[in-house]
């Protein structure tokens, strides 16, 4: 089983499934197990995601109009009290009123279109009030943009909106004219559809070859109709996408609050950690440790003997506890990682793991000293989990830096099966303490193994 982060080596569902499109010489394609019996081309017209693009472009004109002709009003009449107290809030309704047919546009586009957008990032007053509020969405980027869009939007539906009306009439007219060119002769007193007419000269379409054409060329407009149309929906897609998304900076913004909420989640579970280890582990020595040297104090004089048989296991807690004490000094950050950089710090802890591990540190300068800390403590855990649940024979780390990013890959030969998909997995948490500093950790652990474990991280030189 291979699991990667985000998209990586994603299982095909079709080829998952076991379905592809054939082709046979008696039908067109067979996707999914449906036959059709025209090709994609033909059948285009009678698509059910071509009506609903018609039906997108066909309703952009109404409510383009209501857009442009509310928006217009409402910055207009804000501008123009703005002389007064008045303007202000005018134009903040106008905007805070803009945003929700922003999320109109959004739903129609969702649901017509399968264009997906996020919604903006949301307003953020400082302060309670009526003012406060304003001041928000005056200063909102996303209003300003949801009004643009309003305006560039109504010219826009008011051209595709021709345009589809009148290439699909125009197509679907002539293709059906051989149905339908009857109405002339018995009811127009004329042979046909009239192309041309003046005072001396007259064509009409009314003979068995010139109406067979006209349905031809019918038939050519109205199978061009789908994709012109879809070249028109192609620019709301960008207008929708780039005007009423939420803007780089606003993700960004959004993207960094939840690392912040990541950052400060992992440094209190390990402040946690830390004084649990502290209060079972070398507190609870060193209690038990006054204990036995006041007992040993008390048999000083009464029984020598057993006192310094008391203070020798006194001794031996006295270098337990140092040993749990350096332990937890090493996994708060090692002294050599400080001193020696992340080579011999990553030597350190190979030399714990219980296979042995090969480790290539390729850098020629350092980075600084928070990357070189995640990097430590990333390579730490993973070799931790070889440890304990790989059964490896052996086990790699190689470190480099590509460019701008820190590279670590631990690579072991064990039976594999490790998933970085689940919440509370160990490499969940290590992939979310990467994400939080703009890294990527990439596992590829198909079952029999070998696992491979790629992380990347910021460089970050000193000084950065």
């Amino acid at each position: 089983m291979a699991t990667q982060y985000g998209q990586y080596g994603q299982p095909d569902p079709y080829e998952q499934h076991g379905r592809q499109d054939q082709y046979g010489p008696e039908y067109g394609r067979r996707d999914g197990g449906r036959r059709h019996l025209l090709p994609t081309g033909l059948r285009e017209p009678l698509t059910a995601r071509h009506w609903r693009e018609l039906a997108y472009v066909l309703l952009g004109l109404p409510i383009g109009i209501v857009l442009f002709t509310f928006t217009i009003t409402m910055l207009s009449l804000g501008a123009g009290l703005l002389v007064t107290f008045l303007g202000i809030p005018v134009l903040a309704a106008g905007l805070a009123a803009g945003r929700g047919f922003a999320a109109m546009e959004r739903a129609r586009a969702r649901g017509l279109l399968g264009l997906e957008v996020a919604d903006p990032e949301p307003l953020r007053p400082r302060g309670r009030g009526a003012m406060a509020w304003m001041a928000a969405v005056l200063k909102s980027g996303t209003s300003w943009r949801q009004a643009l869009y309003a305006v560039v939007q109504f010219p826009w539906a008011v051209f595709s909106f021709c345009v589809a009306v009148t290439v699909w009439s125009f197509g679907w007219t002539m293709l059906t004219y051989p149905l339908w060119f009857w109405v002339f002769p018995m009811y127009g007193g004329q042979g046909g559809l009239q192309l041309y007419g003046d005072e001396q000269h007259s064509v009409y379409l009314d003979n068995p070859f010139e109406i067979t054409v006209t349905a031809l060329v019918g038939l050519l407009i109205t199978l061009a109709t789908p994709w012109i149309v879809r070249a028109l929906t192609t620019v709301d897609r960008l207008l929708v996408h780039g005007l009423l998304g939420p803007s780089s900076l606003g993700a960004r913004v959004v993207e960094l609050e939840s690392d912040r909420g990541v950052v400060v989640d992992t440094a209190s579970a390990d402040l946690r950690r830390i004084e649990r280890d502290l209060h079972d582990g070398a507190q609870a020595r060193l209690v038990a440790l006054a204990m036995d040297l006041g007992l040993a104090k008390e048999k000083l004089r009464e029984d020598p003997r057993a006192a310094a048989r008391m203070v020798d296991e006194a001794h031996g807690e006295v270098k337990t506890a140092l040993q749990e004490l350096r332990d937890l000094a090493r996994g708060i950050h090692p002294a050599v990682l400080t001193d020696r950089g992340l080579d011999a710090a990553l030597s350190a802890v190979a030399s714990r793991c219980v296979v042995p591990v090969r480790v290539e540190v390729d850098l020629v300068e350092r980075p600084a000293p928070a990357i070189e800390g995640i990097a430590y403590f990333t390579v730490s855990e993973l070799l931790q989990n070889i440890s304990k649940h790989s059964r490896a024979r052996s086990a790699s780390v190689d470190v480099w830096r590509a460019e701008d990013r820190l590279m670590l890959q631990v690579v072991d030969d064990g039976v594999g099966g490790a998933d970085a998909s689940g919440g509370g997995s160990g490499l969940a948490g290590l992939a979310g303490r990467l994400d939080a500093v703009d890294g990527i950790l990439v596992v590829d652990s198909p079952a029999g193994g070998p696992t491979r474990v790629t992380a990347e991280l910021p460089w970050r030189g000193d000084g950065v």
